[in-house]
């Protein structure tokens, strides 16, 4: 199952133990998922207190709540690649019912639209959920409760409108519609709506001043099913994590993935540390990124992050309504991997050939004092500063016709690279994205006497 040292599971062990014994956590499941696969799970405490003892698995169920929001997402994103809607289009353009004007696609995915967080109605109160009418009707008498993009406001019952976005377009039900485009590709057999029956952890309450669990009940969700309503193992969540690091272009492009882990919004304005993408959490951790959801429902609390960089993920499943941070257990076990046992460097492969028109490019370039080293992997040309720092990526260029290139990737993404050239074909200067590129620095005022 996994090539992750023995010193290195026992400390992964370790750090899931003292979560469940510090959190009085009846049951815990923490797992690591890396170079596309599930490569270590433990579990601590019992899945069921009437078989005290024995933990839950990787095979365990949990409801992984608000962890259903980032599969919502990817299916909103899908149907705008396939030109059904634009990031841009406005609720009442796709939900002809919708009273409120104005509220688009990209910001109910980022949660900066403002809308109140929760359906109308008390719904946690009462444990009576909206059917898909219900919703609709509910989401006309709902507030807008702050401005657009002002600041972060974290909504339930917008993700649950997105949910029946995915259904009409789609023109089938929720979850039919991500089992199709999702879960089918991604073989995750287990992520069903609610248990499906097969081996789970119990959900319990652990109250503050006695430590006699009480078991917590599960709920139909009804139409916030898209905000919430999945629930998943660990074996199941790996998969999921790993297209997250890698994705495969039957479910989503990588384009289109990377497109969802951008900073949309700030929701720690003060230290920067979390942040939301088109429906991923980016959470920051010293000087790695992650990206991924927590979820929590009455007796399950859970969380799955991804390092994208590395392709490592971390799991935490807590059968528990209040547990430690589950994003903090998440990335933690990342962060161990990483230090102590992270993966081998991939070798240098040497390339083959250098295209003859790149020859004359190669070298220094220097744009407004600055150097720029151009060089050649794999037949590609790639610009970067020795300035920059190492884990900043190269621009990479695409020709598109004799002497112009397209920035593909890294700096100036989307710019043109023109080579321009003295008769007898050697370059004697560059403009990209403009910018004049020489091979001595120059000058501003150098540049008006040449």
């Amino acid at each position: 199952m996994t090539d992750i040292a023995a010193q290195t599971q026992t400390a992964l062990s370790r750090i899931v133990a003292d979560r469940q014994a510090k959190g009085r956590v009846p049951g815990v499941v923490g797992a690591v998922a890396r170079a596309g696969s599930l490569a270590w799970s433990t579990g601590v405490g019992s899945a069921d207190l009437e078989s005290p003892g024995i933990p839950p698995t990787a095979d365990s169920q949990f409801l992984i709540a608000s962890q259903s929001k980032t599969l919502t997402a990817v299916a909103v994103m899908a149907l705008r690649d396939e030109g059904k809607l634009s990031l841009d289009d406005t609720v009442e353009k796709l939900i002809p019912e919708s009273k409120h004007e104005g509220i688009t696609v990209r910001q109910m995915l980022s949660h900066a639209s403002g809308m109140q967080r929760e359906p109308v109605g008390d719904v946690w109160d009462l444990m009576e959920f909206p059917d898909r009418a219900e919703l609709v009707s509910g989401w006309n008498e709902a507030e807008r409760v702050g401005k657009p993009h002002h600041r972060l406001h974290y909504s339930n019952l917008v993700f649950s409108l997105l949910g029946e976005i995915v259904a009409r377009l789609d023109g089938r039900p929720w979850y039919d519609a991500i089992k199709a485009r999702i879960l089918d590709p991604l073989e995750m057999r287990r992520t069903t709506i609610g248990m499906d029956g097969g081996p789970a952890a119990t959900g319990y309450y652990v109250p503050p001043f006695s430590d006699v669990p009480v078991q917590e009940p599960l709920l139909n969700l009804g139409a916030m099913d898209a905000c919430g309503g999945l629930a998943s193992t660990a074996a199941d969540l790996a998969k999921w994590a790993m297209f997250v690091a890698n994705p495969i272009d039957e479910v989503l492009s990588k384009d289109t993935l990377d497109e969802m882990c951008q900073v949309q919004i700030m929701a720690d304005v003060d230290r920067w540390q979390l942040a939301f993408g088109l429906g991923f959490m980016i959470l920051r951790r010293g000087d790695r990124l992650f990206v991924g959801h927590d979820g929590g429902m009455p007796g399950h609390i859970t969380s799955t992050f991804v390092h994208r960089e590395s392709g490592t993920a971390g799991i935490a499943l807590f059968g528990a309504t209040s547990s430690p941070a589950p994003s903090a257990l998440a990335t933690d076990l990342v962060i161990k991997v990483l230090e102590d046992d992270p993966l081998p460097t991939e070798p240098w492969v040497p390339g083959t050939a250098v295209p003859p028109e790149l020859a004359g490019v190669l070298g220094t370039w220097f744009s407004e004092g600055s150097p720029f080293v151009f060089s050649v992997k794999n037949g590609t040309l790639q610009a970067k500063s020795p300035a920059a720092a190492e884990y900043q990526a190269p621009a990479v260029f695409e020709r598109i016709s004799e002497d112009i290139y397209r920035t593909i990737s890294g700096r100036e993404r989307g710019e043109l690279l023109r080579i321009t050239r003295t008769p007898d074909g050697t370059p004697e200067k560059l403009h990209w994205a403009t910018y004049l590129c020489t091979r001595q620095p120059l000058a501003f005022a150098d540049l008006t006497t040449t």
